[in-house]
């Protein structure tokens, strides 16, 4: 049964907004965008290791806002809960919302609920799934593809920001049969804030700065669990793309360069029609790419397309926040429709420049 604050007849009424794992880049993230919400409170932030302690002590941008502090998960009373997000590492999140309320509706930041196939699953994580009914109730968040079922869905997985980068690159281009499937290139360079907070020593100033590396190269990166599932479904077959990332000493964004094998003007043409009345995806002029500082901070997406010099080939370019619209601006997207919000809502600032 619906609770009666999930029922707003008013708008002086919001919903109750709960963040697990709030002390983390993507939990910060969140609360900075649902701070300018008109139909969000947040009610209850957790940071397990910094449980006690105010939002502002642990994120000083947050100083001067009126915020809940730092709790563990269990000492949240779900029953003035409409919607939690989970920002929690991957693996964890698979337990904690395991014991959650039934009818608390979910919106998963992490990598546990993305693969349908449990199979899958331990294939590109290592271990088998510890909630596989939840694994096979989760619908995959890409809001531009999935936004009906993402509606009426108690449980949404938000996809990886790579993989999110990826796709829309590729989605409508396998939808038209403008591309050869089996002739798809992924470079692709991420900033730092992708790997988390945790300390990392190849993540320091001294060992990132003034260079940068390929990673998680070959068939490694499991992101890739994700380009499988969801190219092969869209192709009716089996579709494995070359993907190679690249760790690049900035903070926010990613850049895909996409090499494919069609016609640029038809590549393009499908690009436009796919996204023509999306909100949030902006097609650049034919020939243009996309940088990440146009997109820093927001919940937008550039994309462009490229003719090569030889004939039959493109390159199609995607710039976008990994933090804001690979992860968590996609993740209030999601709340935003499965909660009857204007799917817009709290998402609609420009960038952040210089």
């Amino acid at each position: 049964m619906q609770r009666p604050f999930g029922k707003r007849n008013d708008r002086s009424m919001t919903y109750n907004i709960a963040i697990l794992g709030a002390s983390g880049y993507t939990g910060a993230e969140l609360t900075r965008l649902i701070l300018g919400h008109p139909d969000m409170t947040l009610v209850a932030l957790t940071g397990e290791r910094k449980a006690g302690r105010a939002m502002a002590e642990v994120y000083p941008f947050l100083r001067g806002f009126d915020l809940p502090g730092l709790c563990r998960i269990e000492d949240v009373d779900f029953s003035g809960v409409d919607l939690a997000f989970c920002a929690l590492p991957h693996a964890t999140s698979q337990s904690v919302i395991k014991g959650l309320p039934r009818d608390l509706k979910v919106v998963d930041l992490s990598a546990d609920f993305r693969l349908r196939d449990p199979e899958a699953y331990a294939k590109w994580y290592g271990k088998p799934h510890d909630a596989p009914e939840l694994q096979a109730e989760a619908v995959y968040g890409l809001t531009e593809f999935y936004r009906d079922q993402i509606r009426t869905a108690r449980l949404v997985a938000g996809t990886g920001c790579n993989a999110a980068t990826g796709q829309y690159a590729i989605r409508p281009l396998l939808a038209a049969g403008v591309i050869d499937p089996d002739e798809i290139i992924i470079n692709l360079i991420t900033g730092v804030s992708g790997a988390g907070r945790s300390l990392k020593e190849n993540l320091l100033h001294a060992e990132m700065s003034e260079g940068a590396n390929a990673y998680a190269i070959g068939s490694t990166h499991r992101h890739l669990g994700e380009f499988d599932q969801e190219f092969s479904a869209i192709a009716g077959r089996p579709v494995s793309v070359q993907f190679t990332p690249h760790l690049a000493p900035m903070n926010r964004g990613i850049l895909a360069t996409v090499y494919v094998h069609g016609h640029a003007q038809a590549i393009y043409e499908a690009l436009e029609q796919a996204y023509r009345d999306e909100p949030f995806i902006q097609m650049l002029p034919f020939g243009a790419s996309p940088s990440t500082h146009d997109v820093r901070g927001s919940n937008y997406v550039h994309v462009g397309v490229a003719p090569d010099r030889r004939a039959g080939r493109a390159s199609v370019f995607v710039a976008l926040d990994n933090l804001c619209k690979g992860s968590s601006g996609q993740a209030l997207q999601n709340a935003n429709l499965m909660l009857g919000v204007k799917e817009t809502t709290g998402l609609l600032g420009a960038a952040l420049f210089p």
